[in-house]
């Protein structure tokens, strides 16, 4: 069997198993698989996060499978692993309408390959200063982001097979422009974004360098018809001084070459090898500078103590703001897990360090009680794996309270009890809290005829309120929400406590047993919470 007959094996298992990871980050099917595993083996994944967090995560020590076979046989991964890879080698073979001459053109080295060396370089020195920013273009978050975010939920308006009720994503159209604009550039410019932009590609080609096998050319028998051009996925000039760091791997020119001049050896002797990328100093200079000043610059716009975004809510169980941006990595696991379609990508909600992180968008959905995936599947600990007991603040949980993510407010200009004298008290049935974090006091007055009205009008208790956003998901007033949720008092940090003298780490309370509360709440049956996600699947129950 060929050698290029069993990297299009390879190829097919490894998109197969991407895809099939994708399809199972879910809810209903996840089950244990290690969904996250091509985001785990990324090494500029475990580097970048390492660089920008002085530690290492668990899960990241997988990258270490895919570097050691680097350092023995050369970029490997680009062309038969990496599930972006494979996808724009497909578009290209599917659309390749070039003629031989200018096939062989397109695949010659092009100084603008440099680029992505520089992208590395500016990446790097950006996590150095805190501000984690490989997501952006790193192919493996970039992918799962594209799918999560686009792909899966056009698929799903067309067959209604992936979802089991519909996900919509905001600035979806900018993910999967920018995906398929990746995959138009085929066209144009053979595997442009691994050839130009893709940040992983140049930290493998820079340990390429060390790799013991390696393309060798024959100069004795090498007639120098170019035809080992035809096919080059990496534009490495095998015809040529072979740029190693370029190299894919892929053998498509030792299968083209008609003089069998071509070899792939253990460390050939010789010369014909340029081991070193093409870099610029002065260049590399420059993106030092502009990965430095672009930490600075994003970290100024973004989420700070003193002045944070309302819109800028986390998931329940992310991490403190500052570290929650050394550790995001962008890839939208999290998002595409999430039952409700509460969790969006972000575009300017948490400035521009936070472009793409998950932030949590009531309108569109809320936080279900019980669930907890979104911390299971994050590959960085950007979001704790948290368990339902200590989301929930029960059990040995209890003497610290629930995670929370936020507070409720009202706005009276807008309630139907307070603004319009309209009884109304949804957002109190929905509350899923035990006791209720919205409460409601008796009112009464007389309508415009004279007529009298006994309303409830509802409060919130900031103690109980966890900011899970069903009740601004649920409220009637379908365009300008009368209770919404913005992110102050959540638990993740102590300079974002609502009550006064009480820090924000400190556990709820509840009234003692026997006592009644504040105010007489109206006994009422609606949809509250879930036991479990059984039960969100089936759609729940009526509850009292």
């Amino acid at each position: 069997m060929r050698i290029t007959r069993v990297r299009v094996i390879v190829q097919a298992v490894s998109i197969g198993l991407f895809l099939f990871f994708m399809f199972i980050t879910s809810f209903s099917t996840l089950k244990g698989y290690p969904v996250s595993l091509f985001l785990e083996v990324d090494p500029l994944v475990a580097i970048a996060t390492t660089i920008a967090t002085h530690r290492v995560y668990q899960a990241l020590v997988w990258s270490l499978v895919l570097i050691l076979p680097t350092l023995l046989l050369g970029r490997f991964f680009c062309n038969w692993i990496c599930p972006m890879g494979i996808i724009l080698q497909f578009t290209g073979w599917l659309f390749n309408r070039r003629s031989d001459k200018d096939r062989l053109d397109s695949n010659r080295y092009r100084p603008f390959q440099q680029v992505k060396y520089y992208i590395l370089v500016g990446i790097l020195i950006a996590a150095a200063f805190g501000s984690l920013q490989n997501g952006l273009l790193d192919p493996i978050p970039t992918i799962y982001r594209s799918f999560t975010t686009s792909v899966l939920p056009t698929l799903d308006q067309a067959t209604g097979t992936v979802y089991v009720r519909p996900h919509q994503h905001q600035y979806a159209w900018l993910a999967g422009g920018l995906f398929v604009f990746f995959l138009a550039m085929n066209l144009l410019i053979p595997r442009f974004f691994c050839r130009t932009l893709c940040p992983l590609g140049a930290l493998l080609g820079w340990l390429s360098r060390f790799s013991l096998f390696r393309i060798h050319r024959n100069l004795d028998r090498c007639t120098d018809c170019d035809l080992c051009l035809r096919s080059c996925e990496g534009a490495s000039d095998p015809h040529s001084a072979l740029r190693q760091s370029e190299c894919f791997v892929c053998f498509n020119c030792i299968e083209d070459c008609p003089e069998d001049a071509l070899t792939y050896s253990f460390f050939p002797t010789g010369t014909g090898q340029v081991r070193e990328p093409d870099l610029n100093r002065r260049r590399t200079v420059f993106a030092v500078v502009v990965g430095g000043l672009f930490a600075a610059f994003a970290r100024g716009t973004g989420d700070t103590s003193s002045n944070f975004r309302r819109t800028c809510i986390r998931p329940p169980g992310s991490v403190a703001e500052p570290d929650f941006l050394e550790r995001c990595i962008k890839c939208d696991q999290c998002i595409r897990v999430c039952p409700t379609n509460v969790l969006q990508p972000a575009l300017y909600e948490a400035g521009l360090e936070g472009l793409w992180t998950p932030v949590m968008n009531m309108r569109m959905g809320y936080c279900e009680l019980n669930c907890t995936l979104c911390g299971q599947v994050c590959p960085t600990g950007a979001i704790q794996k948290i368990s339902i007991a200590q989301k929930r603040g029960e059990g040995e949980w209890a003497a610290v309270g629930p995670v929370v993510t936020g507070m409720a407010f009202y706005n009276r200009g807008r309630c139907l009890p307070w603004a319009m004298d309209t009884a109304c008290v949804v957002c109190e049935e929905v509350c899923p809290v035990s006791p209720k974090a919205i409460f409601t006091r008796e009112y009464r007055t007389t309508d415009r005829w004279g007529k009298e009205l006994v309303l409830r009008r509802p409060y919130i208790d900031p103690e109980l309120c966890i900011g899970c956003g069903i009740c601004e998901h649920e409220c009637p007033v379908v365009d300008d929400r009368a209770v919404y949720v913005t992110a102050v008092g959540e638990s993740r940090s102590k300079d974002r406590s609502l009550l006064l003298n009480k820090p924000a780490d400190a556990p709820r309370t509840s009234p003692p047993a026997g006592e009644p509360s504040a105010a007489p709440v109206q006994e009422s049956r609606a949809l509250v919470g879930f036991e479990s996600l059984t039960d969100l699947v089936h759609g729940g129950g009526e509850r009292a």
